[in-house]
């Protein structure tokens, strides 16, 4: 009875452990080191699809790290995606502007270093071919949606108050991948002529999307930060609990309706 009793616990304690896993990453777009996170479940069995995390304009740091993690718990694996180089972060706005529009500047630059992630996630050996999604918040919903302007072999594309602008609007057939955007009515950032810009354009381009909008919320409404970079800074974002929980809610239904990760 005793060792029936321990063999149990033993058991249950293994399966306590097993848990997400987190780890820093390198790799290079050219000659630049690239320095992301990969997070996944340890006890995840055979390969899962993949989902890229590209942050907000303040680099790969400890807020999109945390979204890897969530999504590694809903049984993804996930990187985050290092934009900047060398894995720099910035808690300056005036210092991630100048690093945001330097690589929004330079299409070709921001194309290299999205698809130098992109293909390491796709090299890991528990990621599943051909089944990818990506994730972006504020600067990083603008640069996975233009990702998608360009093609890139997603099949999911989610935006978070994301910059919905482009030089280069989608044409019919550009885009391959399904999209859903979560976007704040009040988000002076993203205005509403933005929006409106941005609906013709996907339905010029006849492209597969969801819209999520809500009502008085403001710019970075899904990261908790925001009320102190507001404070600090005088910067018009805020946190907005209930938005925040319901994109996250609808982003796992999008994943699993988009993404075969069974």
């Amino acid at each position: 009875m005793k060792t029936a009793l321990a063999l149990s616990l033993l058991l249950f304690t293994s399966s306590a452990l097993a848990a997400v896993v987190g780890r820093d990453v390198s790799y290079k777009a050219g000659d630049t080191v690239m320095k992301g996170f990969l997070a996944y479940d340890d006890a995840a069995k055979g390969k899962r699809a993949g989902v890229l995390v590209v942050p907000e304009w303040w680099g790969a740091n400890d807020y999109a790290r945390k979204r890897a993690r969530m999504l590694a718990g809903a049984g993804y694996v996930a990187m985050v995606v290092d934009m900047y180089g060398n894995g720099q972060t910035t808690d300056d706005p005036k210092e991630a502007g100048a690093l945001s529009g330097a690589v929004n500047k330079d299409p070709v630059l921001r194309l290299s270093r999205f698809q130098a992630a992109e293909k390491f996630l796709a090299q890991q050996p528990n990621v599943k071919k051909g089944e990818m999604a990506a994730i972006g918040y504020c600067f990083g919903g603008g640069v996975v949606l233009n990702m998608a302007r360009a093609g890139e072999p997603l099949k999911a594309v989610i935006s978070y108050h994301g910059i919905l602008a482009t030089d280069q609007p989608a044409k019919p057939g550009d885009i391959k991948a399904k999209l859903a955007i979560f976007h704040g009515e009040a988000d002076p950032i993203v205005p509403a002529a933005q929006l409106e810009a941005f609906k013709a354009e996907m339905d010029h381009a006849k492209v597969d999307y969801m819209l999520v909008t809500y009502p008085g919320a403001k710019h970075a409404f899904t990261n908790r930060e925001a009320d102190s970079y507001a404070n600090a800074f005088g910067l018009p974002v805020k946190y907005d609990p209930e938005a925040d929980k319901d994109s996250w809610t609808r982003t796992l239904e999008f994943l699993r309706a988009t993404l075969d990760n069974d």
